[in-house]
């Protein structure tokens, strides 16, 4: 919801307290998503904040942080909406705050800047993911972060409030975690934000006990916590708790069956009678196999008109029709084998997307090289360039964490050449994805879910191999409502999704000559055709839907 729309209905909570809570629950999130959206806005949590803030935690900084003035697009910078506070999690993952419309909790950059603390890093070495629809529930258990380097949404809270996104070098995890349990147990609700919610303080919110607390605030007793009482590690981990129960809650729209129910592509699988979920005992890659089937089968397919619905929040008509549905065949298509036969590649129409991105998630969680990490660094130093790279084995690698492996308190003068941005002066530099988390000894957690991810993709693998075949490799990213996360791919480097699929066509291509480093199987299996893209991309952008 809407925080302005959020901040109406808490005052009129406060004002009507005989209001029953079951009344307001089609009405208002449950209480640890808002108390958890409060968070996720809140902007004192940063360094910069430390840094430069008065000795009350209530007092407004005298001015902020720089970083904050503005919003980064791909050819523009803007105003920013937070400018005069310092580093937020909405700063990287807006709504509606841009006055150039809306994200699907992602921002416009192609790499998100970063708080100036005089390391030399400006920006992050990724595209702001979006995060509508990051935590739906998945077989294997969750990873998160285009190379899976936390393992639970709350784990991913904590990295980022106590590192360098929020302005946090590697050595201040102490100053971070005591700098968010000071705002908490100090903060007196008469910020602008707390008005929003009741305006009341963190330690009355997160204590749950209090009478002044609107019934549709008040915690249920597994996210309370006496911050009075608590230590800063734990007063950490239930913010932690509260911002990923707001995280979990973005989720594109669904009906009461639990079905996807928001885009065009949505309303031309009711209107058609078409399944939109899996049975039972049904993958969503076999379910992806079904449709292709029905869908063939329809002799007179019933399309979405703008009678049907319409956009509020984009300059796009609410349509399924023919082109949208010819490119939906094409997503569907595979080819016989791997690779496709010649007869397959000259008549195109294949583009094996659901290898990687099945319906209704259009996702499958794991991991692939897509050859975006090399089709970057070739543009940089040259085609070939990304193949004759040296990368240290497991043991190499093992035996000088800092000359190869990203920072981490364990580690902070790690220089991390491989979780860096490509530079065009330095051929070092380049971003191997899963590489950097796989067998790291300072990542445990997610261990045991990426050896899972990787031997589902790859089969038995032994440990140094396992290494080897991580090389490039990005989870699959969702597909629901792209218009709102352009630029594409973790590089940021693709400003339409014509240019997506026109880079598919010709990765699929390369992949086939043998000349993609470490290519996913899948790629071989793109074969498409120039008239093909046209249709492809209505078909994407017919999984638009408005999210506020």
């Amino acid at each position: 919801m809407h925080p302005g729309i959020r901040g109406a209905l808490l005052l009129m909570g406060v004002a009507v307290m005989i209001v029953s809570p079951d009344l307001l629950a089609d009405d208002v999130d449950p209480p640890q998503v808002q108390i958890g959206e409060r968070l996720f806005l809140e902007t004192r949590f940063a360094e910069f904040f430390h840094r430069n803030s008065p000795t009350n935690v209530n007092a407004a900084l005298i001015q902020g942080d720089p970083v904050m003035d503005t919003l980064v697009t791909t050819d523009a910078t803007i105003p920013g909406p937070f400018a005069g506070h310092s580093m937020n999690c909405r700063q990287c993952h807006l709504v509606d705050e841009a006055s150039i419309g809306n994200r699907t909790y992602a921002d416009f950059a192609r790499r998100s800047p970063l708080p100036d603390r005089g390391d030399g890093r400006t920006v992050t070495p990724r595209n702001s993911p979006l995060l509508v629809n990051a935590t739906l529930p998945r077989r294997g258990g969750m990873l998160l972060h285009f190379d899976g380097e936390f393992h639970s949404p709350a784990d991913l809270v904590k990295g980022t409030f106590t590192g360098r996104n929020f302005g946090w070098l590697p050595t201040e995890r102490t100053q971070a975690v005591a700098q968010i349990a000071r705002v908490i147990r100090e903060d007196d609700g008469t910020g602008d934000l707390a008005q929003d919610y009741a305006g009341l303080p963190y330690r009355v919110l997160l204590k749950g006990a209090d009478q002044s607390i609107p019934a549709e605030l008040r915690l249920p007793p597994r996210f309370r916590v006496n911050v009075d009482k608590a230590s800063d590690e734990r007063i950490l981990n239930e913010v932690a708790k509260l911002v990923a129960a707001y995280v979990e809650s973005l989720v594109f729209s669904l009906d009461d069956t639990g079905a996807f129910n928001g885009s065009p592509y949505d309303v031309f699988f009711q209107k058609n009678n078409l399944p939109r979920r899996p049975g039972k005992r049904e993958s969503n890659l076999d379910y992806a196999r079904h449709l292709r089937s029905l869908i063939e089968a329809l002799s007179s397919p019933q399309f979405v008109t703008e009678a049907d619905g319409s956009f509020q929040l984009h300059d796009q008509s609410f349509v399924f029709g023919a082109k949208e549905l010819a490119g939906l065949k094409v997503f569907l298509a595979e080819p016989s084998g791997l690779p496709p036969t010649a007869g397959e590649i000259s008549a195109g129409g294949i583009g094996n997307c659901l290898a990687c991105h099945a319906p209704p998630d259009f996702t499958d969680f794991r991991f692939h090289n897509t050859g975006v990490a090399q089709s970057k660094y070739d543009s940089l130093h040259g085609q070939g360039a990304f193949n004759a790279l040296a990368v240290p084995t497991l043991k190499e690698r093992s035996a000088n964490y800092d000359a190869y492996l990203p920072p981490t308190a364990k580690h902070p003068y790690a220089l991390g050449p491989f979780l860096a941005v490509p530079s065009a002066d330095d051929p070092k530099l380049t971003d191997l994805g899963l590489w950097n988390v796989c067998a790291n000894p300072d990542q445990k957690r997610s261990q045991a879910r990426i050896r899972r991810a990787l031997r589902a993709t790859f089969g038995g693998l032994r440990r140094g191999e396992m290494l080897d075949k991580t090389i490039g490799l990005f989870k699959t990213p969702g597909l629901r409502d792209l218009a709102d996360s352009a630029p594409y791919f973790h590089t940021g480097q693709f400003d339409t999704l014509n240019s997506v699929v026109g880079f598919y066509r010709a990765i699929g291509t390369a992949a086939r000559a043998g000349i993609v480093r470490n290519a996913d199987l899948q790629l071989s299996g793109v074969a498409l055709k120039s008239e093909d893209l046209d249709a492809l991309v209505a078909f994407l952008m017919s999984l638009t839907e408005d999210y506020d």
